[in-house]
Parts: C-alpha cells; structure tokens; sequence
C-alpha cells in the first residue's frame, strides 16, 4: 500500500485556496463548497481507499468518467477519526479520467472547517488493498466478508462440485447500505474462496435477496445450464428483476426487460425451484408488510403468474415476513414426504428481533396447505431457537438430494453494533434438514451440521466414555490452540429430574451458562456474562428450546468459534446458535448437577483452521 502525504501541496494551495484540500500521491482534491468535493484521480493506481468513520452520515458518492456518472454509492466519509478503509476499484476505469463527487451531509460553516476533515488527510491512491484480518472476534470456520456488511445469504446454487453462495454485501462499509450481491464459492462447505461482486444495484435500486438455478432445460432462453438470479430491485418500490450467468455463475448479465414482475405493494426476495409434476417453475415471494407468502408458476422464468398466497394471520405475525423457502423432504420413519415453508420474521422471533419460523404441509404446485394440530390450529414452528440465525434459504440443485442449508448469524436488533469494523457478521455452519415426528404427534423440521463439517475435526484432547457429576461439577480443559475453537460431543444422562448444568469460562469469570431441564424437556442458553455484551441492551439474553423428545437422555454437538456458539441436540431435533463476545478465550467446560448425571462419550475436539 503506498504511503500517505500529511503535508500540504504548497503550489496547489497558493493557487487555489481556501478550495484544495491536502492530498495524497496521485489525487487532486478540489472543495466545491462546504458539501461538495471533487477528487480527481491523476495518478495510477487499482484502489482509492475511502477513510469510513461509523458516527458519521452517509454521504453520496458519484463516479465520473467523460461527465457521466458510471456508478454511484453512499459512504460514511470520515470527519473527526478513521475508523478504517474501504477500497473503491478503479480497475474498470483504466486509461480514464476518472473523477469522483462526494456530497458530505454534515453542517459546516466555511471550506476551511470542511479542509480540516479526517477524511481528506487520509484518502489514498493504492495498488492494492489489505484484507488481512485485524479482528479478535472474526470466525475461524465460519463464512465471512473479506471486509463490509453482510446480511441474508441470496442465490445459493451447485454445480460441478463447487458450492456457490451469493450474501447481501456493503463494501463500503460495515454497516447497512448499497445492497449487492457478493460471491463466495467452496468445494467443501468449509473453506470459502472470495470470488468479489457478482449483481452491483443498478438504474432500478440496491440489489436485495433472491435466489439462483441452473437453468437445465434452456426455459428461459440464455442456453443450456445457465445459471438464472432473481432478486428484488429496491429504491422507492421493490420489484423483480433477472440476471443470468452463461460461465457458471462467475460473471452475471443484468436481463434487459427487467422489472420481470411487478407489484403495486412491498415483496421482495423470490426464491424458486423446478416443480417436475406440472413442468413449471415455482416461485415464492415474501408479501411482506401483509405478512404473507405469495406463490408464483413460469413456464421461463420470465413470466409469472400468481396461483395463491399463504399466511394472513398464522404463525408469528409481529414483524415482516421475508426470505421464503419451499421444498420437500422424506418423513424419517415413514414413506411419506411433506412440504416445508421456511418464513423469516423480523421483528417477532421467540426472544426478540429476527428469527426462522416454518410450516409443515401440502403443496399441489399451486397451493401450500398447512398442517393443523390436534386442535386444529396451524402451529408456530422455529428452526432454531438462539437468537442468531436468520434469513436462513437453501442450496438448489444440491447433490444426491439433499436440502443443505445455511443462516445470517445475527439479529437486526444489534447487528450494526457488535464490536467488530472491518466486518459485520458470518454465516451458520452448514446444515442438512430432516423431518421427523415428535411424541406431541406434530412433524418438525431438524437441523443437523453438513457431513463435511466433521472434516475440521483435529485432535480430541477429552475422551471420557463415563463419567459421574455432582453437585460439585467436573471440569474439563478446551483447546488452548486457536483461541479455543472446538467441537463439544457428549450424552447427558440424568439420575434425577434435577437439571444438568454446563458452564463454559475463561479466566475472566466470564461465562456462558447453559442448562438441560429433564422434566420440563427443556435446554436453555444464558450469555448474559458472556463477555462484550453492552454494545446493546438487546444482546443480554436467556434463550430457551424444546428438547421435542421424551426421553430423558439428551445427545449434545455443540461448535464454539470465536465469538459464536452452535449447539445441536438430539440429532438436531433442537438447536440454538448464539453470538458471543469473550475477552478471552472460553478456556474451560464445567458439567453439574445438583441431582446427579452420567456423561458418556465425552469428546473436546480442536478444530484444523487452513
């Protein structure tokens, strides 16, 4: 990265002053007044590195090349501090003048105050841009931004033995805005490969969710295999547009008759599959302030209809609806198959914010038909029940059937305010859905870690096959490696009804507490001190799930990163996933009971980071 020049180009403020601000090598930067400066990029570099400060207002930023404006953006433009970089890619524009209009929203009183901004002292014409990590709380083996926001995972497709996922992405910055559609690819739902910005917004709005499939059968036109988004357009109204890939998903076209499908109200996110029966496609679209599900069929891809809608006044109905899902699977246990409708709610979810409802039933390509409870009533169903786990869609076109799985590992109430910057956010591990029929007589959706996660595990450094707690507790070591990633497996056996307590720690007596009820079949999660948790009101939290089980013995897979926690139950019957801040490692797992239990096949695993 070049280095940076603090002082004043002492000719170009003899010229120009008080209009010319100090620059860095290769830029020109003129104050047009106290809300518009002009930079212009003289010299030769692939990056302007834009200094952010997230106190700050968003502030317009235009590109210009020959007096049009060729992309546009918002950018939190420092003013007081840098909180850090952001890199603006010029490659495109090589061998152009280019020019770049920021348009600051902030009061000043003369050019003078506006020349003292921290963001003209520090903006940068560089050859590359560093990505390395510089945050304590990045995931080791979860899926991440390389830098920027990131929110719902969009148009997760496979293909040729490589796992393709899409994810709302501002690189600009970490906080929400200038929605687009990033990439990241993996051959083993593990280790992900950055692959950059596949749909930028357009003319039409920012790039909000959707979906991908690959197009076998050439119905909409673009030839055999292509690889067919849709995603919703949003500016002042959301609509549905196309793009369409023809090398596999690495570059996308945006389809020129977009809008495809128009509404006079709010939707957004289509997600769609083949539906062999009628040889159509089907498209589900989130009706969101109506708080429904709308069901569409296409012969192309390219026209819709509306066949039905589904939700008004079932289910969780306290926030919008969004980011659908529709798909079939086996009954485990049976010969029978049924339908799930996956709906993300927000606000609304069972311990506040975001969450993951579905809807177990029939679909006969036209209708989704909801199972009824023994009373008739449609029941309120939840993937998961931390707080962490949202906008949860599916892979299309997965091999040998399955219906693989992944979530946006946060929660709107505090998603822009947990202590990271370089980032925000990370995926859910992987996960494979199941159904399965629970002693109430109800269908329930599992959900259990991707065969491919059990590659991360190393050496297990506990291997206890029995062992007997009290009231006074075992305590067993984590990794010290790695900052204390680990995979957790065990058997909980309670003697009594008395609930079984595990408690992970560190050497600060920060802890996470979490409990096993054996007569209430319950399992709660308590991170109230489990570290950085003032960042908002809303993160202290006590979350607590079913067991959907009888038995009084429990089965636990519980994945520790460093700054979530992953817990499976039962075969994934329940689970819980959880961010959390330590400001050290967890360095110790403690088991209890007051009634007494058996632990067997006790296993600590440190996890093999690449």
């Amino acid at each position: 990265m070049k280095s940076l020049s603090r002082s004043f180009i002492m000719g170009l403020t003899l010229l120009a002053a008080p209009f010319a601000s100090a620059a860095s090598d290769g830029l020109k930067i003129e104050h047009l007044g106290i809300n518009n400066t002009l930079v212009r990029v003289i010299g030769d570099g692939n990056y302007l590195l834009l200094p952010i400060q997230e106190s700050n207002v968003d502030t317009p930023v235009k590109i210009i090349i020959n007096g049009k404006v060729v992309d546009q953006f918002n950018a939190r433009m420092a003013k007081s501090k840098v909180d850090y970089l952001v890199p603006v890619d010029l490659t495109p524009y090589k061998g152009e003048k280019i020019n770049l209009l920021i348009q600051t929203n902030q009061d000043r009183s003369s050019i003078r105050e506006v020349r003292d901004d921290a963001c003209w002292q520090d903006i940068t014409l560089s050859d590359t841009f560093d990505s390395t990590n510089r945050e304590a709380y990045r995931p080791l083996f979860h899926h991440t931004p390389q830098w920027g926001w990131m929110n719902d995972p969009n148009g997760m497709f496979y293909k040729d033995g490589v796992w393709h996922l899409f994810y709302q992405h501002n690189p600009y910055g970490s906080k929400w805005n200038n929605m687009t559609w990033s990439h990241s690819t993996t051959s083993d739902l593990i280790n992900w490969e950055p692959q950059g910005v596949a749909i930028a917004p357009d003319g039409l709005g920012m790039i909000f969710s959707g979906s991908c499939v690959v197009d076998t059968e050439n119905t909409a036109g673009f030839g055999k295999d292509a690889v067919i988004a849709i995603y919703t357009s949003a500016a002042d109204t959301q609509q549905q547009s196309m793009a369409y890939s023809t090398d596999g998903g690495k570059t996308f076209t945006v389809y020129e008759s977009n809008p495809i499908l128009t509404q006079d109200t709010e939707a957004r996110d289509p997600n769609m599959f083949w539906y062999a029966p009628a040889g159509k496609w089907i498209l589900t679209l989130a009706h969101a302030l109506d708080r429904e599900m709308q069901i569409f069929s296409s012969p192309d891809l390219k026209n819709w209809t509306l066949e039905s809608a589904f939700g008004k006044g079932l289910g969780a109905q306290d926030g919008v609806w969004e980011c659908p899902d529709l798909f079939q699977l086996p009954v485990d246990g049976t010969d029978k198959s049924k339908w799930v409708l996956i709906c993300n709610i927000n606000p609304g979810g069972p311990f506040g914010g975001s969450a993951t409802q579905y809807f177990i039933g029939d679909f006969d390509g036209k209708t989704f038909t909801p199972d009824t409870d023994a009373s008739g009533k449609v029941p309120t169903k939840w993937m998961d029940y931390g707080k962490d786990n949202y906008a949860n869609v599916s892979w299309s076109d997965a091999p040998e059937g399955r219906r693989t799985i992944i979530g946006w590992m946060s929660n709107w109430q505090y998603a822009a305010e947990v202590p990271t910057t370089q980032f925000r956010s990370a995926n859910t591990l992987p996960r494979e859905m199941e159904l399965f029929t629970a002693p109430d007589g109800q269908i329930y959706l599992a959900s259990v870690p991707s065969p491919e996660v059990l590659a991360l595990r190393d050496k297990a450094i506990v291997n206890d096959k029995n062992a007997s707690v009290g009231a006074g507790g075992e305590t067993f070591k984590l990794p010290a490696t790695n900052d204390g990633v680990c995979e957790i497996t065990m058997k909980v056996s309670p003697k009594s009804d008395k609930p079984v307590t595990l408690t992970l720690a560190n050497s600060k007596k920060e802890e996470v507490v979490m409990v096993y009820d054996p007569s209430a079949h319950t399992f709660s999660f308590d991170r109230t001190r489990s570290g950085l948790t003032d960042f908002s009101r809303d993160f202290p939290a006590v979350t607590v799930a079913p067991t959907l089980s009888s038995d009084r013995d429990i089965t636990l897979r519980i994945f520790i990163d460093r700054s979530s926690i992953e817990v499976f139950g039962n075969g994934g019957r329940f689970c819980q996933t959880n961010l959390v801040f330590p400001t050290e490692p967890y360095s110790s797992l403690k088991i209890s009971s007051n009634g007494g239990a058996k632990i067997t096949d006790l296993s600590i695993y440190s996890l093999k980071i690449k």
